[in-house]
């Protein structure tokens, strides 16, 4: 199975990661990417980028070493609400919007209930994309409930590649309970290699594994097709 897209890459602007945009970007080409998203880390997040750089990213050319560059970010989310740490307007101007839930962000629920609904909160705000590692054993969710609501708000649900290499520990069988739910429930996924440098850019071998054994052909990983990919981020932001 060939993936072409990672929409799921930080820099040095996250404040934990090790790479350049142009080192990511050499890094995917030399892998036959076609296209990257620079999605470092909201400022809630110890260390992470000021909201200036997210404004910035138009800076950024749309093509280095012959790959498409996506403006994105990781937003956190902050409160019991789903609200995430960067402005409705920046967002809104990103192409690409993952969310997630980091410890230290200002959003700490323990019951799987109190993370079920703030996730769902936060995937019905209409310019957001992608749930990175929904499989986070600090934030356990019902996998059903977040299955049916991305299906209804048409985001994303990420197989994070990192999950099961270096991240995330312990969360292996709850990443799976959402991959099975996904392909039960005929929700099409995406997998993110979510490299903190740029020997990981374009890396999703575990999670092409995972997805492979739950049944997921390459038809269902929409990061198989740049098109695809670019349609549904089109559409998103058309909707919003």
């Amino acid at each position: 199975m060939k993936l072409v897209v990672d929409l799921h890459t930080h820099t040095v602007a996250s404040g934990h990661a090790f790479s350049t945009v142009k080192d990511n970007a050499e890094a995917a080409a030399a892998k036959g990417l076609e296209v990257i998203a620079i999605t470092d880390h909201g400022p809630n997040l110890p260390g992470g980028a000021h909201n200036f750089h997210f404004w910035n990213l138009r800076v950024l050319p749309e093509e280095i070493a012959g790959v498409r560059i996506l403006r994105g970010a990781e937003a956190n989310i902050v409160d019991n609400n789903g609200a995430l740490d960067l402005d409705e307007d920046t967002l809104r101007s990103l192409d690409v919007v993952a969310i997630g839930f980091h410890p230290q962000c200002g959003y700490e629920g323990k019951t799987v209930e109190q993370n079920t609904g703030t996730l769902i909160k936060a995937m019905s705000l209409p310019y957001v994309h992608i749930v990175v590692h929904p499989g986070n054993p600090w934030f356990p969710i019902d996998p059903e409930r977040i299955v049916e609501a991305a299906g209804k708000y048409d985001v994303l649900l990420e197989l994070n590649n990192s999950s099961f290499v270096t991240s995330r520990p312990g969360g292996e069988d709850i990443s799976r309970d959402i991959l099975n739910a996904a392909y039960k429930g005929g929700l099409d996924i995406i997998l993110g290699s979510d490299a903190h440098i740029d020997s990981a850019v374009g890396e999703f071998g575990e999670a092409v594994r995972e997805a492979e054994e739950a049944g997921f052909s390459a038809d269902r990983i929409i990061n198989t097709n740049k098109q695809r990919v670019l349609e549904f981020l089109k559409s998103k932001k058309k909707g919003s």
